[in-house]
């Protein structure tokens, strides 16, 4: 499967928080996302996680390499990162379809991917409608935006104590500010638009907890996430 850039790509940099984090968005990004549904709807959605609220499938294998030759200019002038000297950890079809109710304690506040600060993540948005997009949140206990290996021992700890607290979220998705966490930042999901930003900071969907995407890839919340990592 060809994968080819659009004409009219669109990059935007756009710093969030006090960190100021960057974050890329990305619109116009293939030149065909409607085939990218198509092949989505042919594949049987059998990957689960104990973190990710829904199903997943692998992308097409050439995916990868067509991100990467989009991303490979970019990387240097906006993350720090040398173009060719990276690897897709992950690179998978995703559909968010937990019942609210169901969500474990760590899927109902604001997550990291990982503590290392030279790891990306990246969500293609390949819905149409208003599944949510993507938010970003500063911890209001700790002041952290960003989870690193000297941060993770206390926020962690911090987070544990407050899963008990009064302050302990109810079930369902977090989508803007809570007791826990202030929003900093928001990205709206629009149709073939890509995000990019690191893995350590603290982000989650935009789900409406009324109104829950079902477990569709044409119908759903369809996003091909992927994992970035240094080589």
């Amino acid at each position: 499967m060809l994968i080819e850039r659009h004409a009219n790509m669109r990059i935007e940099k756009r710093t969030f928080g006090n960190e100021g984090a960057v974050l890329l968005v990305i619109d116009h990004l293939v030149a065909d996302p409607e085939r990218l549904v198509r092949k989505a709807a042919r594949r049987p959605f059998d990957l689960r996680s104990n973190y990710f609220p829904g199903p997943r499938t692998r992308a097409p294998a050439m995916y990868s390499p067509f991100l990467e030759s989009v991303l490979n200019p970019l990387l240097p002038e906006h993350f720090g990162m040398q173009p060719g000297r990276f690897k897709f950890s992950m690179c998978h079809y995703s559909l968010v379809a937990t019942p609210p109710q169901e969500l474990k304690f760590l899927q109902r506040v604001p997550h990291i991917d990982s503590t290392g600060s030279d790891g990306l993540a990246t969500v293609h948005y390949l819905f149409h409608g208003h599944w949510g997009g993507t938010a970003f949140y500063r911890h209001r206990q700790t002041g952290f935006e960003s989870i690193d290996d000297a941060r993770k021992e206390t926020y962690f700890r911090q987070l544990e104590t407050e899963s008990q607290g009064a302050d302990a979220p109810a079930p369902g998705y977090i989508n803007g500010d809570t007791a826990l966490f202030e929003q900093t930042a928001k990205a709206d999901a629009v149709f073939n638009r890509m995000l990019v930003y690191r893995r350590n900071s603290l982000h989650s969907a935009c789900i409406e907890n009324h109104d829950i995407p079902p477990p569709d890839p044409v119908l759903g919340r369809l996003s091909i996430n992927s994992f970035i990592d240094v080589i």
